[in-house]
């Protein structure tokens, strides 16, 4: 049974991610989950604690291990994969919802006055900041991310293009993606919808995004 470490986003815990990790285990992964400074901290100051946990996890199983994560979480991912003593069993790895070109409402809060230093993971998600960590993926770990169209959210209003309500899709896709799909859900609900779960099965198993098929769960 494979093994996946799921990754909550921005002023959020691990409690977050425990619908999707239900799906997931019922389709057969075990997963974990660990709760992360996302809020008062830039996302990259987590790796070190993802990176201590995905070897604890490692040292008590022996198969793959994958990662997901959600929102910021996704850009952590990114930021782990960089690292050259991150575990050699990690598997295939899956965004969900993630600005990995930056944040328009993240550039609009920035220009509050202080609010990106009191909630610095925000300003560590402008494009600006994302650039310079030049995030690239030693490991060659195969990567997808699914981002959502449904702007349910009164903040949708305010991002060019289409969007989940938080994130605009073109900032979701980036070049070395091994492959990207949308699902029509909103930011906030992405990672509770057992398709998602389904389509985050099939890239860790094959490394593809399928068309979910009946009975998945």
């Amino acid at each position: 049974m494979d093994e996946v470490l799921l990754l909550h986003g921005f002023n959020k815990t691990a409690k977050d991610m425990e619908t999707l990790a239900n799906h997931l285990e019922k389709l057969g992964f075990r997963c974990h989950s660990i709760t992360l400074p996302l809020t008062r901290r830039e996302f990259d100051y987590s790796v070190h604690f993802v990176l201590d946990r995905l070897k604890d996890i490692e040292e008590n199983h022996p198969e793959r291990i994958h990662l997901v994560g959600h929102s910021t979480g996704g850009l952590l991912i990114r930021k782990v994969l960089t690292h050259s003593d991150i575990p050699a069993r990690i598997g295939r790895c899956v965004q969900l919802a993630t600005p990995n070109q930056g944040s328009q409402l993240a550039a609009l809060a920035g220009s509050l006055k202080g609010y990106s230093s009191l909630f610095r993971t925000v300003k560590s998600l402008h494009a600006t900041y994302i650039q310079k960590l030049n995030m690239t993926n030693v490991a060659g770990v195969e990567i997808g991310a699914i981002a959502g169209t449904n702007s349910n959210l009164w903040l949708g209003q305010l991002i060019k293009g289409q969007n989940d309500g938080r994130v605009e899709v073109s900032s979701v896709h980036y070049a070395d993606l091994t492959d990207f799909t949308t699902l029509p859900y909103g930011h906030k609900d992405i990672h509770h919808q057992r398709e998602t779960a389904a389509l985050t099965a099939q890239f860790l198993q094959s490394g593809h995004f399928l068309a979910e098929q009946e009975g998945d769960l």
